[in-house]
């Protein structure tokens, strides 16, 4: 009986000491789930944009806006699992930052250094850092303690499309090389000065009316010539022009330029020794021409004073251009109206509808009432669209509707630069207007988890209007049909004419 009492005994201190050591762990727990006192954010609240391959700082600023020191702060960035959700190179296995500490009421910084992918493309990210700390906690008895603190934020980064440097395979300008003139059959006439010399006719240049040959358009082809012999006349002459064959297809493979009328041959009379002429044909050149020189092949057959053959030919080099095509999808504008310090979300698409490709594309959204943004969109192929997403804060309230405007500029492959503008409205309000509409409505919400008592009111109201209504309907419809068979008992309880006499 001893043996067991003790064994109880023994047992109710166990529970006593564990009751205990639970006491003691329900502060540290509460300790935990503490609000933190750390407040991270990006400086100027600004969304950074990361140029492809381009090492560049992410810095985030930490301020301690509780009452106690803070020590022993980490910093580091949550690595998504799939690396395309990452647009950074990732160099190392962990990323991590460290601040000692930080008074109450103070600001650190820390900073990563990110190279954006290869491929991240023209899109916008979020990323994610953990920050853990320790605060230091003194009771009233000076004993000091500390609890572990923990919190998360989530960020965003643009990233720009990959540059590509504007590749050529031939000049975009305009040329001409010379082939060797021959008699027909190898002989020679007397009128070669007896020498056995062939009286030469070149291409001295040529020019294009417009100078800039646009594809789908007509343009007239001036060719200068000169006949190089001092001695001998040239005659009879006459030029063929054949182009390069373009197309994939039956349907569309055709010469790249054709005359608008008649035939690609033009008849000259003749060259005076030493002489020069011109020699000119209107032609169009096929819509569907990619943007680079097209070379023409120019034959030319004509005799010499002693009415013997020669032949000779020539190409001409015509750079030909693609007019820019392309379009602009309907803003999207997220809110549509934003507060002065605020920031709005403005989204659209770009079509590149056209067949040449758009170098370095960049758009620029200015206005009176907000901060001038710009976006790197990076090269855009033919027949492709690429996302503009920009991030516009407020600077001002609007006076007027908030006219905002969207300059989009390109390059050529021969870097020149052009721009197209869009406009869109968005209104900014002042802060002020802002907060006392929100305290307004705040005024008239009801606590959470409470009745909605407007709405049941409002709604009593009518039920109540309605069944006074239809009472009131049913009382004097009761009353007229009291009122008619009154006067009708009347009627048949008054005296008869019988009775009357």
């Amino acid at each position: 009986m001893k043996r067991v009492n003790r064994w109880l005994a023994k047992l109710c201190m166990a529970a006593v000491l564990l009751g205990a050591a639970g006491l003691e762990n329900l502060p540290a727990k509460a300790a935990e789930e503490a609000p933190s006192p750390l407040k991270i954010e990006a400086p100027e609240n600004k969304v950074q944009t990361y140029q492809c391959g381009e090492p560049q700082d992410f810095v985030l600023n930490i301020t301690n806006t509780g009452t106690e020191k803070v020590t022993n702060i980490v910093v580091s960035p949550i690595l998504k699992d799939r690396g395309s959700d990452w647009p950074f190179v990732t160099d190392y296995q962990k990323y991590v930052q460290e601040l000692p500490e930080l008074d109450a009421g103070s600001t650190g910084s820390v900073k990563f250094n990110f190279t954006q992918r290869d491929d991240a493309g023209a899109e916008r990210y979020q990323l994610t850092f953990k920050v853990t700390a320790k605060v230091k906690t003194e009771d009233d008895s000076g004993n000091e303690s500390e609890r572990a603190i923990a919190t998360e934020e989530s960020f965003y980064v643009n990233t720009s499309a990959k540059q590509e440097e504007p590749v050529q395979s031939e000049p975009l300008t305009g040329g001409f090389d010379m082939g060797e003139a021959a008699y027909v059959g190898g002989g020679g006439g007397s009128g070669s000065s007896g020498n056995g010399s062939v009286p030469r006719v070149i291409v001295t240049g040529f020019t294009t009316n417009p100078a800039e040959v646009k594809a789908g358009s007509d343009f007239v082809l001036t060719v200068h010539l000169k006949n190089t012999s001092r001695k001998t006349k040239v005659s009879n002459m006459l030029f063929e022009l054949q182009a390069p064959t373009e197309g994939n297809d039956e349907q569309t493979t055709a010469p790249a330029f054709l005359p608008t009328s008649g035939s690609n041959s033009i008849y000259k009379e003749g060259i005076p020794a030493n002489g020069t002429a011109d020699i000119s044909i209107s032609l169009n050149a096929k819509a569907d021409l990619v943007q680079k020189p097209y070379e023409i092949a120019l034959s030319m057959k004509y005799e010499d004073s002693d009415a013997a053959q020669i032949e000779a030919g020539a190409s001409l080099s015509i750079p030909v251009k693609q007019n820019v095509r392309f379009e602009f999808s309907d803003f999207e504008i997220t809110p549509e109206s934003v507060e002065v310090g605020s920031e709005a979300n403005v989204s659209c698409n770009l079509y590149n509808l056209g067949r040449i490709k758009l170098y370095n594309v960049k758009a620029i959204f200015e206005g009176s009432d907000i901060k001038k943004e710009e976006v790197f969109l990076g090269n855009l192929e033919p027949g492709s669209s690429t996302a503009i997403d920009a991030m516009l804060e407020g600077t001002k309230a609007s006076e007027g509707e908030g006219k905002v405007k969207m300059t989009l500029s390109y390059e050529d492959e021969a870097g020149s630069v052009s721009t197209a503008e869009e406009s869109f409205n968005l209104m900014v309000m002042e802060a002020a207007e802002s907060s006392e509409m929100m305290m307004e409505s705040g005024m008239m919400e009801e606590p959470k988890g409470g009745l909605p008592i407007v709405p049941i009111v409002a709604a009593l109201a009518v039920v109540i209007v309605i069944a006074a209504v239809i009472i009131i309907k049913k009382k004097r419809k009761a009353h007229r049909l009291l009122e008619e068979e009154e006067g009708l008992l009347d009627e048949l309880d008054g005296p008869s004419e019988d009775e009357q006499q």
